[in-house]
């Protein structure tokens, strides 16, 4: 069940939002978890033994921490939890499990738990004695399928003693209404261009067709992941919870490094944290700075899939960032012109990489992207001007909302009777769009 859907929209979250209310403040933690197992339940109902496994890991990941926090061999039973959490993950994800399909969340509740069990060893955080209070945490269905990931000992801090009022409740409302205008309004609607091109057939694109789909597709990616993390930060306003944001602006970085600093913050931090900085960083020299750069764009690759294509794609990353580091970086701050033509070209053609899983489907939409010497198949030359006509005003709608100035207006007019309207619009054009199509579920659920 997706934030997207008239159920969860209509039924579960009112439904949740009473009982998490009219439970006394000592006891909501109980309904927190209440709730995140029918949640859970209600996405897994043809597959139980997912919640099994997500509840059996759980409990295991807290009887290690306690063991964590009592024993003499923490890296023994460090390596234990590690191992029976990766080995899980990996072995759905690449070692034949598949067939079962993978479990709903894994990607993102096996990187959670794996933070708390080396938050504990290396004595950030003190091992949770309550059973319930690790539960509530890891329950929390704001954040349970595709985060976003939370520093443990700030989650353990907010399930204990978490601040309400209106103000809150509201802007938390206002925050999860915007995300999901973003999934139906913008992104999913850029999905039907992008498979339209598929459908089409990539040899018989025109080259202006083949650079809007390539824009659409990125426009795909952000409002998709941008939106389910903003309905993820507006759910948790509305219990109490303040989540960390996901993006800011990653669309208007000058320069890869920047892009990635922006773009899903929360997974890169976890990277940065428990690979890179264990690693050594950047802090023994510049040899062994790029190899662990190259490590943990291996594993990120690893992480999104083991296909080619997310090989490939993650070591475009690193060569990209090496080069910025080395001297591109210097001459991409000298102007923001250049810096932001740069980005204009890199960004599409990377998630180019991301989306293609047959080489030849590649190579062939390079080939419509740059036709130098290369023909297409029965090419309508006017075919942009058609879908143009449909997708182009929805195109600089997505080139707009992902620069910085309307957030910066929204901020001005957020609880302003204009604001509200804006709200009351977005929410009930989104409504429409839940009721008359078939939703696209988050990209990240596949992951």
């Amino acid at each position: 069940m997706g934030f997207n859907t008239l159920q969860f929209v209509f039924i579960f979250l009112p439904c949740f939002l009473v009982a998490y209310y009219v439970t006394p403040a000592r006891l909501r933690n109980v309904t927190l978890c209440l709730g995140g197992l029918g949640f859970y339940a209600m996405g897994t109902w043809d597959r139980p033994w997912c919640l099994g496994l997500f509840l059996g890991l759980g409990l295991g990941v807290w009887f290690l921490g306690r063991l964590l926090g009592r024993t003499a061999h923490k890296r023994a039973v460090l390596t234990v939890g590690l191992v029976l959490l990766f080995g899980i993950l990996l072995g759905f994800k690449y070692a034949g499990l598949s067939g079962v399909g993978l479990p709903l969340g894994i990607s993102f509740y096996t990187f959670q738990l794996a933070a708390y069990l080396m938050e504990v060893a290396r004595g950030g955080m003190s091992p949770t004695g309550s059973l319930l209070t690790f539960s509530a945490g890891q329950l929390l269905f704001p954040k349970l399928l595709s985060g976003p990931l939370m520093a443990p000992a700030e989650l353990e801090g907010q399930v204990r003693a978490r601040a309400y009022s209106l103000e809150g409740y509201d802007e938390g409302l206002r925050e999860f209404i915007l995300g999901l205008s973003m999934k139906l309004l913008l992104a999913d609607r850029m999905g039907v261009l992008w498979r339209q091109l598929g459908t089409i057939g990539y040899e018989s694109v025109s080259t202006p067709l083949a650079w809007m789909g390539i824009f659409a597709y990125s426009f795909q990616l952000y409002f998709d992941f941008c939106g389910y993390s903003r309905m993820a930060i507006g759910l948790g306003k509305m219990l109490g919870f303040r989540l960390p944001e996901n993006f800011d602006h990653p669309y208007a970085a000058r320069s890869i490094r920047d892009f990635w600093r922006r773009w899903h913050i929360t997974l890169g931090a976890w990277f940065r944290t428990y690979v890179y900085i264990p690693l050594g960083g950047n802090r023994k020299g510049k040899l062994r700075m790029y190899r662990n750069l190259l490590i943990v764009w291996l594993l990120t690759a690893l992480w999104h899939g083991i296909t080619w294509n997310f090989l490939l794609w993650g070591l475009a990353q690193f060569f990209l960032i090496a080069m910025e580091r080395l001297w591109l970086g210097r001459l991409l701050d000298k102007s923001r012109v250049l810096s932001h033509l740069y980005m204009l070209g890199v960004i599409p053609l990377s998630w180019l990489l991301f989306a293609m899983k047959e080489p030849g489907a590649l190579l062939t939409y390079l080939g419509r992207l740059f036709p130098i010497g290369a023909k297409g198949v029965a090419v309508l030359a006017g075919d942009y001007l058609l879908y143009g006509k449909q997708y182009g005003l929805l195109l600089l709608a997505c080139f707009v909302f992902a620069m910085p100035w309307p957030g910066k207006l929204w901020e001005r007019i957020r609880t302003k009777p204009l604001g509200t309207g804006i709200v009351l619009v977005l929410f009930w054009a989104a409504v429409y769009c839940m009721a008359v199509s078939t939703n696209d579920p988050f990209l990240y659920f596949s992951f």
